[in-house]
């Protein structure tokens, strides 16, 4: 008997034709699965005339549902939700996987709502049980813990936030079948983009070396010499929630569970102490170097290279080791 509910969508977030890379991750968790549960892998891709809509069939999609129309140039949510409900209620997906971006994290629960399904935001891991449904895991009380969730409901509905997994890997031999789909148009417009304000140059989490400064910081003047030490090392500034709060920098650079997720190459954490929260967001990063003055903050218990001193001591000396090009006779 032909189940009713079947495969696994991913929503392919766009913006001005450029695929987000989270969709590419979440290709990869769907195919792995699918392979378990041995059904296919749709992409919804809603966006305007132009985007190469077969790079999410070289990504590992089967089918991609293009919805293709220039409604879409504005991060309306309604008009998303609208659309893709549309094609969900046809499609008829048993998982639905969304990133959770600043659309997406806006777009699900509305989303959700209209379907009349459960939703699970902000996942660490995606599993299939013994019983073939989705096991949804994401950290709960600051955290402390991993809840483990499933859902009563179809489609089983999840948002995965960006850098949580690997890209799928890029495959041009592969072969899937590009499906267009007429949009669905509201009859009032309900956003105008008047000014795009543009915030920073780099997305941090894209970054391959992030110079980090915490509640060791004592003034947002400061941050001059840690953007100093990011650009010497051709990397970018990141926060600790608690400069973000003072108001020292921008909420765009916050690395941590309620900011951005980073792996970058080399992530350096300049007197950051080591919140959960903030270990949740870059101890994936392949070499962390932690500088605080306590010996025992939990940042050391990550890091590849701890160094128990004076943050206002050691950065100016490791800019001026990298400036006379002897990085390798800095003692600490």
């Amino acid at each position: 008997m032909e189940k009713e509910y079947n495969g696994v969508l991913v929503f392919a977030e766009q913006k001005k034709g450029e695929i987000h890379k989270v969709s590419y991750e979440l290709l990869g968790k769907a195919r792995e699965l699918a392979g378990k549960l041995d059904i296919p892998v749709y992409s919804a891709l809603l966006g305007p005339c132009g985007i190469k809509a077969e790079e999410l069939i070289y990504r590992g999609a089967d089918k991609v549902f293009y919805v293709e129309d220039d409604i879409f140039n504005a991060p309306e949510e309604t008009v998303y939700k609208t659309n893709l409900e549309s094609l969900i209620k046809k499609v008829k997906p048993e998982i639905c996987l969304i990133g959770a971006t600043s659309l997406g994290r806006s777009l699900a629960p509305r989303l959700a709502a209209s379907l009349e399904t459960g939703l699970t935001a902000d996942c660490t891991g995606l599993e299939i049980d013994e019983d073939g449904k989705l096991i949804q895991i994401r950290p709960a009380f600051s955290e402390n813990i991993l809840a483990h969730i499933k859902s009563d409901t179809y489609p089983q509905m999840s948002t995965v936030r960006y850098k949580e997994f690997n890209e799928s890997k890029r495959d041009e031999n592969r072969k899937g079948e590009i499906v267009k789909v007429d949009a669905v148009k509201l009859e009032n417009e309900l956003v105008k983009v008047i000014k795009e304000l543009k915030s920073q140059e780099v997305n941090i989490s894209d970054a391959s070396v992030v110079v980090a400064a915490g509640k060791g910081l004592k003034k947002a003047e400061d941050m001059a010499m840690i953007k100093e030490l990011a650009d010497l090392l051709s990397g970018v500034v990141g926060a600790s929630r608690e400069i973000v709060d003072d108001g020292f920098i921008s909420k765009d650079f916050q690395v941590g569970y309620s900011g951005n997720r980073v792996k970058p190459k080399l992530y350096i954490a300049c007197g950051i102490s080591g919140a959960p929260q903030h270990l949740a967001g870059m101890k994936e990063s392949d070499f962390i170097v932690a500088i605080n003055t306590d010996p025992s903050a939990p940042i050391f218990n990550v890091a590849d290279y701890g160094i128990v001193d004076d943050m206002y001591k050691v950065v100016p000396d490791l800019i001026s080791k990298i400036k006379q090009g002897s990085l390798e006779t800095v003692s600490c």
